[in-house]
């Protein structure tokens, strides 16, 4: 098996073959260029390479026509003569074939759903994806601290809803331990909770959970598994879609082992629309995101982000994608002149020609690349012709789709929802022994005052019942007694085990 992945041809006749090498290809890349360009095909070639070499793969499928990976391509499709030129060009094999794939679907419509719980997203995604401020952020934290504390698991959104009624309930309780929880802070939660769930989020919590080590299957052949994520109705709400990218970027580097310098990744992560991640994200969230590329190489694992203009992306995290295909930059104005430059300055130079004027220039299918030698050095710029897929151009079949969906080890896994005693359960169960315990509080009570009253107030009526203690209604009676157990416990050094939280606020552990 080949060590390295054919991206296409450059030098001045298109036939020096420029590769991608498998032993830094978890050094992470960036496809990038302006609509139309060709990133599209520049994505399924790539894909097509690392399932070959026995690398699976994630992908997300934003307009639809990533799909045709799992199909082969034909020699009667429209653009197969242009096909046919390039790989003569190249010099190369075109030989058309489908690759295995699996389909995902966050709303289970045209794949296998994707779901997790609330509490492995944690405070911090979840902040993020609902564009809460500092303030609510922390009532949010408070939130799930309580839920660690008193054992409440955190599985959907209901769960969320109930916990928060219950925090916003007994406010003033927790803020003697936690810092001030107000009622206007938490009904600010719940109302982005309410956005969060017509956007369609509510198919996204829950259980099964998905399981990464689904997304990290081979074929019988060896071939790696493309997961094929679509991602076309997603987009209309692109906060949901970035945040679960990054929150599956964050569960595999919790999840996976370190593995040093593999021979060939483990895993490839293709980041589609990347500026969806970084626009308007606080600057902690950036430095996650930077840290979780740095660090997340060691567990064998490539990210590629996709985007229209490397500008897009931030300085910290671009200096760490060393494998670059820059697809054409326009330059119609002085600020897409000042990115062209920027863009251009980011490749070793090519003293045959100008990178600048080589990434505006080059056509469709045509590139600007720069890979990573066997020693990770960046090689110069090189104008290259990017190889013709080997699978089919463009979406795939509808009934084949179907086909392949209906005979996948996953089928059936996913598809139903499990809804086991979790927070709101729990809850709903203990306001309803409140309930009950103060109705008979109020029974003994009227039983007592009766009772003084036939007797003619004399001392020897029956004693004040004491069996049920007298508690407010408006109140869970076992706050105070979770809140000093938990101060206790905390004042003296005793507060066993806790859940730790991992970089980006899930839980830290395996599944």
């Amino acid at each position: 098996m080949a060590d390295n992945i054919i991206i296409g041809g450059g030098g001045e006749s298109y036939a020096d073959l420029q590769h991608l090498l498998l032993p830094v290809a978890n050094r992470h890349g960036l496809i990038a260029g302006a609509t139309g360009t060709g990133k599209t095909v520049t994505l399924q070639i790539l894909a097509e390479g690392f399932s070959s070499a026995g690398v699976p793969v994630f992908l997300s499928d934003i307009k639809g026509d990533v799909s045709g990976v799992g199909a082969p391509g034909s020699p009667d499709a429209k653009p197969h003569e242009s096909f046919a030129k390039r790989a003569e060009l190249m010099g190369i094999d075109l030989a058309y074939r489908a690759f295995p794939v699996t389909f995902w679907d966050l709303f289970g419509q045209q794949g296998h759903p994707v779901r997790t719980t609330v509490a492995e997203m944690g405070p911090l995604l979840l902040s993020r994806l609902m564009g809460l401020t500092d303030v609510q952020e922390g009532v949010l934290n408070v939130a799930f601290k309580v839920a660690d504390e008193q054992g409440l698991p955190l599985l959907d959104l209901e769960d969320l809803q109930a916990l928060l009624q219950w925090c916003g309930q007994n406010a003033r309780d927790l803020s003697l331990r936690y810092g001030n929880v107000t009622s206007a802070s938490v009904g600010a939660i719940q109302r982005a909770l309410l956005v969060l769930e017509n956007q369609g989020a509510a198919a996204f919590f829950g259980e099964p959970a998905l399981d990464l080590m689904d997304l990290l299957r081979t074929d019988t052949d060896g071939r790696g598994m493309i997961n094929v994520f679509a991602s076309d109705r997603l987009m209309n709400a692109p906060q949901l879609y970035a945040t679960f990218l990054l929150w599956l970027l964050s569960e595999l580097f919790e999840v996976l082992p370190e593995v040093g310098n593999p021979d060939k990744p483990k895993l490839v992560f293709f980041f589609d629309e990347a500026h969806l991640l970084f626009s308007g994200a606080p600057k902690a969230l950036v430095q996650k995101v930077e840290q979780v590329a740095r660090l997340i190489r060691s567990k064998g694992v490539g990210i590629y982000f996709i985007s229209q203009n490397p500008a897009d992306i931030p300085d910290t995290v671009l200096g760490q994608l060393g494998n670059r295909i820059q697809h054409a930059l326009r330059s119609y104005t002085p600020k897409d002149q000042k990115d062209l430059r920027m863009a251009a300055e980011t490749y070793r130079p090519n003293p045959r020609f100008s990178t600048a004027e080589a990434i505006s220039q080059v056509g469709t299918g045509e590139a600007v690349t720069s890979m990573l030698d066997a020693k990770g050095v960046p090689g110069v710029a090189e104008r290259t012709l990017i190889r013709p897929p080997a699978s089919q151009l463009g979406p795939m079949d509808p009934d084949l789709r179907a086909a392949i969906i209906g005979t996948s080890p996953m089928n059936g896994k996913y598809e139903s929802r499990v809804n086991r005693d979790s927070a709101r359960e729990i809850l709903t169960r203990r306001a309803a022994e409140a309930a009950g315990q103060a109705a008979q509080a109020d029974v003994e009570e009227r039983e007592y005052q009766n009772a003084r009253r036939w007797d003619g107030g004399k001392s020897t009526a029956a004693p004040r019942p004491q069996s049920t203690p007298r508690t407010s209604t408006k109140k869970d009676p076992t706050l105070v007694d979770a809140m000093t157990t938990a101060v206790v416990k905390e004042l003296s050094g005793t507060t066993g085990k806790r859940i730790v939280r991992g970089i980006l606020g899930g839980l830290f552990r395996g599944r």
